[in-house]
């Protein structure tokens, strides 16, 4: 296999149709969603299956030419933009979205990973059961996506992330081999976890095509509420409370500042913030069996007392349904006011919880410091320590000067990060944003058992290369 000849082989495995070569055709999927990356693809295919995806795979390899595989193409990262030399084939799974089994007993629900994640959940609803994972991004991003992020979302706090809500996978290698790995096991005690190894690696390692996932009791009671609160160290206090009153009730915890919320207020219509004059915000989501009411009634009893100590200054209790999806929209629309507002110095960080306010205190004044005027957009899910930690300066005319600082911002807010023993990637992943990064915050002993997987599952470096580590590119005279 030669790479004159690989398009026309790839068209008689998945049909001339789904092999795009002119470059209108495959825009879309050359470029991220937040205008960052911008890459070159020797074509897009787009196979309908397994086996056309083990064939487009092998076919590759024969031919040494790159692989990225993308799902939704939502990274914030660039994880599924191939770089700008036009070598690479771009995988598209979009059309591998069929629900291949349900399976009510075992709570568990297999799908093909072009699956929409909103799909996912509606399916689960429609049996009376839970597919938890959350995102702002739900109605676009793929399954296959999320996993090979580790997504994470608004209900990592209850259910935990994309990893702890897999039980198998199935996966096409380097190679072109599949590994057949969709066990519907809680218990499987029978040497490596091999599905842990390609969940989080960004298509570094094979390519995702199908996963078991769990599925949950579907909560019949919700109970959701506004909190307004005088600091971070405020929200962290007040979630020992709440778990130890309401253990696993506790759905989710959102921090909000109210510079965050300024910017919904400002860029999304009919946005109206529920509670004016705090400077941080929490979004309180209880769920569970029995009745609406009879939660709601526990948590405002909850919250009451909190004001009467002083733990909260203010809050609002949903009354229904419609209001608690309007409370929901103020923290999930912040990103799309962001974006609108114009480009911002991005983070996804995450600390220990205990040690959130610290470092927003630490950070900021930090930045501060360097940056006199810096605008920060904080929020996120303080019930897990993850932090969504934006910079930009409140005159968009400032902005292109200050975004040149990035190095230097983020060395200021990783460095922080890293000392208070966190992470710079919380749920967003490395892709090619963060790869140079990880090298500081990574230690050589850990990067280099990470090479190791690498070379020995993908030994070409034709899978996804450039992304997550930064000695994976195939070498230069290949194809």
């Amino acid at each position: 296999m030669t790479t004159e000849n690989l398009a026309d082989a790839l068209a008689a495995i998945v049909g001339p149709a789904q092999v795009l070569t002119v470059d209108g055709d495959m825009a879309p999927y050359l470029g991220d969603w937040r205008g960052r990356y911008r890459g070159v693809a020797r074509c897009v295919v787009r196979p309908g299956n397994t086996a056309e995806v083990s064939a487009v795979v092998r076919a590759c390899a024969e031919a040494g030419t790159p692989i990225v595989p993308q799902g939704g193409n939502t990274s914030h990262c660039g994880a599924g933009i191939p770089d700008t030399t036009g070598r690479a084939v771009l995988l598209s799974l979009s059309r591998m979205n069929a629900i291949r089994a349900i399976d009510t007993a075992n709570d568990t629900i297999t799908v093909e990973a072009g699956c929409i994640l909103q799909t996912v959940r509606e399916a689960a609803s429609a049996v009376d059961r839970l597919f938890p994972l959350s995102l702002a991004a739900e109605g676009s991003c793929q399954i296959g996506g999320n996993l090979a992020t580790n997504a994470g979302g608004v209900q990592v706090l209850r259910y935990g992330n994309a990893r702890e809500l897999t039980l198998g996978l199935e996966v096409v290698l380097p190679s072109g081999e599949v590994w057949e790995g969709l066990r519907g096991l809680r218990k499987d005690n029978t040497g490596y976890d091999m599905k842990q190894m390609f969940i989080g690696s960004e298509g570094t390692l094979g390519i995702i095509t199908a996963a078991v996932l769990k599925l949950f009791p579907r909560p019949r009671a919700a109970a959701t509420a506004w909190l307004a609160i005088a600091s971070p160290r405020a929200a962290t206090s007040l979630l020992s409370e709440l778990r130890a009153r309401f253990d696993t009730a506790l759905t989710a915890c959102e921090l909000i500042s109210d510079v965050s919320l300024g910017l919904v207020e400002k860029h999304i219509r009919g946005a109206r913030a529920p509670l004016a004059g705090s400077p941080w915000h929490l979004l309180v989501e209880l769920s569970g069996p029995g009745e609406d009411e009879a939660l709601r009634a526990s948590l405002e009893s909850f919250l009451e007392r909190a004001l009467e100590g002083g733990g909260i200054t203010d809050a609002v209790v949903a009354q229904s349904g419609e209001q608690a999806k309007r409370l929901w929209t103020l923290r999930e629309r912040i990103s799309e006011a962001q974006k609108i507002e114009g480009v911002s110095i991005k983070h996804d960080i995450s600390v220990p919880v205990s040690r959130i306010g610290e470092f927003l205190d630490r950070a900021g004044a930090a930045l501060e410091a360097a940056y006199p005027g810096i605008r920060i957009v904080a929020f996120g899910h303080v019930g897990d320590g993850n932090l969504h930690y934006n910079q930009s300066r409140p005159e968009i005319g400032e902005n292109t000067a200050f975004i040149a600082a990035t190095p230097q911002v983020n060395r200021i807010v990783h460095d922080i990060a890293h000392v208070l023993g966190g992470s710079i990637s919380a749920e967003h992943g490395i892709g090619q944003l963060k790869r140079e990064e990880l090298r500081r915050y990574k230690s050589a002993v850990e990067l280099d058992m990470m090479r190791a997987i690498k070379r020995a599952i993908d030994p070409q470096g034709i899978m996804n290369p450039g992304k997550v580590l930064s000695e994976d590119r195939v070498s230069e005279d290949s194809g």
